[in-house]
Formats: C-alpha cells, structure tokens, sequence
C-alpha cells in the first residue's frame, strides 16, 4: 500500500520528521542509500571495538522547553534520550600563542574576561556581547513560525537583526573595533562552520553562539541511540526504514512528484516506490538535477543557486593509559589556532592546502558520559576538526593515492605537533589507534555532494531573506534538509520538526 510519506534519506531532518508523522498516525517509508540511518550523524565501529559519530560533536538547544525537548516530548522519548550539559563556566576553550579564554554560558562573565585580557577595550567588549545578545533576541522573533504580536513587542532587538542581513562576523567586529587578537578567540570555534569571520554571516554565529551559552549538551548514550530512538518510533509504528536503497530517479507526472526509482544496493536491482508525499532529504540542487530543473519555477532555480559549504578534515584517534583530564580536557572542547588571524589561517588550510599552522577542534566524547559505548574502559577517545579543499583532496585521491595518504598523515602530524607542544606532551606514545577522513571520505560515506559539512555555506548570501525552504513550487514534493533549513544537530531537528508542523496543523514549536 502507498505511504502517506516517502522520505528520500535519512538525514536527522527526515527521521524527525518521519518519527513525528509515525507517531501522528500517518504511514511512513524511508529510502536510505547508505547502510546506516542518520546521515551526518550516524555512528561507525573500527577495529570492532572503537565507536565514532561521523561528523557530530556537541549539540545545543536541547534544555527543557528547548526544541529538542519539544520534539523528544511529543515523541515520548524525552525520559530515555537525555543529554549531559557541558560545563557552563566554560564549555569552549578557545587557545592561542599568549592568550587563552574559556567561554561561560553568562554574557556578563564573558564580557568581565575579555576585559581582563584587554582592559583598554572593554566598552567596546561590552557593547559588542550586548549587541550580540540583542541580534540574538531579534532572530528569535523572526524565526518562523513569526508572530506579528511578537514583532511589534520586540521592534528594537528586531530592528537590531533586521541591519545585519548582509553582514558577516568581521564586518561586526570592524564596527566595535575590537583588538585583534579578541577577535579570534570569539570566533576560535569557526571550524563549527568551517568559514572564517570575513565569510561567515553574522547571523550564523549568532545564533550558534548563543545557542551554546544557553547550554552545550552531548547525548548522555552518544549519538547512535539519539538515531536508533527516532528509527525505532518510526517502525513501531509500522512505518519502514530501507538502508542500501539509492535514488536513481524522481517519477513526476503534470508538476506533481509521485515516486522514485531506488537501487537496492545489495542485489543491484531497481525498484519502483510511491508515496502521497515524497519528502526530499537528500541534497536539492542534486535532486532537482534528476528530476529536471526546468520543472521548477524560475524562483526556486535561483533560490537553488547556493554554494556548498566547505569540508573538513577528521582524525580519530583512540588513546591509552593516559588520563586526558590530566592535561586540560574535560566536560568542553578544545579550540586552538597558531595564527593570529583566523582570516588568514582559514586561507593558508583553504585555499593553499598548507597547514604548517594549523587551526582546529579538540574533542573528547568519552569524557562528556559515564556511557561506556564508544571504546574499551582502559581508553579514551580525542577527535580533531579542521577545513579541507574538496577539489584538492579529490585531484589526490583519483590521481595518487600515495600522495593523499601523505597528505592526510602530514595534517595529522602538523595537529599533533602542536598537541604536543601546548597540551599532552607525549600524546603519540598513548595513540594505540587513529584514522583520518577527508572531503572525499565525507562524500563516499556520507552522500554529500562536494563533501560538503554544513549543506549551503553560512554566507550572508546563503542566509539572507532568498534562502530555499521546505517549498518546492512541484505538488506533493517538499525538501527536508540542511539547505532547506539550518545544519547542525539542533536546527535540523527544528527543521524536520517545522515541516511537520506546517503538514499536519500540530503544533510543537514555539519562540521561547
């Protein structure tokens, strides 16, 4: 029988949405090409005993009442799927030659340590955290579902946010004229968007920001039971979850989606499926490519018309007999740039493969759980996060492997270099187990074109008023992902979560 839904892909948008209609009462298939459901953030086993998250690291916007929550509540899942808070004194340790910050949850704290370190500077410190806290207020209001009320109640902090539609995070720190070197360790955690300040939109970093002081969590049985939970509701409520099934093509008849031909990847046989609705969650410049972009309206091509973000680069590494909280790790992450300016060490990784002095993120997921999943007991887990040339890493690995491989190792190296010069000293001695994944891992494993990381790059062109949204001028069709919405654990949810919303009538979200 045909499913009230067919979702293409399993991306976190897709399985909340899914979960969600399930749990309404509405049928439900899901289509995914890869062997584990959770796009982005599904988990991987090597060795047979060392467990990692593909690309997730910590998540916000998951306290009581928050969207998170919202979402785990109507589900009935809110009990069982439970996060641990980062520490809110300090949940990122941003690092750098001669300055170090660690940032807390309360602005008035960030605003007293930024002006210890640059005293001369602290008018201009605090105007520019109250200005950010007040953009932040003004989004919130303006995020849908927009109520006019609110608006009118709240015409300043909207008046605020409204001015920075074009404006990246450097054009904000050029107007408070803040020191350099405070510019950098605001903006250290830039591999959470992979753009430097002169890209990034200010908006971006606004409300991740600030979506972290309102608290940082990590999932209290990592990120595989977050996935596993929203499958689970999905099928117990009779609803299907098809791994190793790849789109190879859209059915559409008079402007309206009807289905999709799927290869099963395991007996390479194509298959036909239909829904009522078919909800997109793979890429969608890739989907109206298959489906053919002359079937959609002239504004949809252009709102089509986005860059990807850039990809990174991932080492996960497995220590042992070693104690990381000893040497400053602990319930937050690590951030830490050799270069003074991120602009231009963003550049040098970038754009001149040349990562002599590297930028990147520290984390340490088994220090954030007393849930054992992800290594044996007598080790520890640390991952480091930074950018990488997509086009670079795919002309290596088609035309030399050897190379490659040496690239991945030598930006290894250049990381633990500095691990072991700022932090643990003999770090490799522990190192028992360590792989690397590059842009074109991401594509391979991950489905996503160019080995993009976030789906559109978090530009102001990208995030401005154009930006794709869950519509797709073609009937009974709809796009659920990061491009469509925002990336990211939290804003994916809200996405999946939204979509819902606006096809069943139930409401879940709110702007508190």
């Amino acid at each position: 029988m045909k499913p009230d839904y067919l979702i293409v892909g399993s991306g976190l948008s897709a399985l909340v949405f899914g979960a969600l209609m399930a749990n309404s009462g509405k049928s439900v298939q899901i289509l995914e090409a890869h062997e584990h459901p959770g796009g982005f953030g599904h988990t991987f086993t090597m060795a047979k005993k060392y467990t990692f998250n593909a690309q997730l690291h910590y998540v916000w916007d998951c306290g009581e009442g928050q969207t998170v929550n919202r979402v785990l509540k109507k589900l009935g899942l809110d009990q069982d799927v439970t996060f641990e808070r980062y520490n809110p004194d300090g949940f990122d340790h941003m690092r750098m030659p001669g300055y170090g910050l660690d940032i807390p949850s309360q602005p008035e704290e960030l605003i007293r340590r930024l002006s210890a370190l640059f005293p001369e500077y602290s008018d201009r410190i605090r105007q520019f955290v109250r200005e950010v806290e007040k953009t932040g207020v003004g989004l919130k209001i303006l995020a849908p579902p927009v109520k006019p009320t609110e608006l009118l109640k709240n015409a300043s902090e909207v008046f605020c946010a409204v001015q920075y539609l074009n404006s990246t995070l450097q054009d904000v720190f050029d107007k408070f004229q803040l020191p350099q070197a405070a510019q950098t360790l605001l903006a250290l955690q830039w591999p959470d968007f992979l753009l430097p300040p002169n890209q990034l939109s200010f908006y971006a970093w606004v409300l991740l920001f600030r979506g972290y002081q309102a608290g940082a969590f990590y999932p209290t049985q990592h990120f595989e039971y977050v996935i596993n939970s929203f499958v689970k509701v999905i099928e117990s409520h009779g609803g299907q979850v098809l791994l190793n099934h790849e789109i190879t093509n859209f059915r559409v008849t008079d402007k309206t989606v009807t289905g999709v031909e799927a290869m099963d990847l395991t007996t390479h046989q194509t298959h036909e499926f239909t829904g009522n609705t078919v909800i997109c969650n793979i890429d969608p410049k890739q989907a109206a490519k298959m489906i053919g972009e002359e079937k959609f309206s002239s504004k949809l091509r252009r709102q089509l018309n986005y860059d990807y973000s850039a990809s990174n680069f991932m080492a996960y590494c497995v220590v042992k007999d070693i104690d990381l909280r000893d040497y400053g790790f602990g319930k937050w992450n690590l951030f830490h740039t050799e270069h003074e300016d991120l602009n231009v060490a963003f550049a040098q990784m970038y754009v001149h493969n040349d990562f002599s002095n590297p930028s990147f993120a520290m984390t340490t997921p088994t220090l954030l759980t007393q849930a054992r999943r992800d290594c044996p007991e007598d080790c520890q887990i640390v991952e480091f996060l930074t950018v990488a040339n997509y086009d670079y890493f795919k002309q290596l690995r088609e035309h030399d492997r050897k190379t490659y491989n040496q690239k991945k190792q030598e930006i290894l190296d250049s990381i633990l270099d500095v691990v072991e010069k700022y932090y643990v000293p003999n770090f490799r001695q522990h190192l028992v187990f360590h792989i690397t994944g590059s842009p074109t891992t991401n594509e391979r494993f991950c489905w996503c074109p160019q080995g993009n990381s976030y789906g559109s790059s978090l530009t102001p062109h990208n995030m401005g008023l154009g930006r794709l949204n869950h519509e797709t001028s073609l009937n009974n069709f709809y796009f659920c992902n990061a491009s469509s919405g925002y990336p990211g654990f939290a804003p994916t949810i809200w996405t999946g979560a939204l979509l819902y919303q606006r096809l069943s009538g139930d409401v879940i979200l709110g702007n508190s």
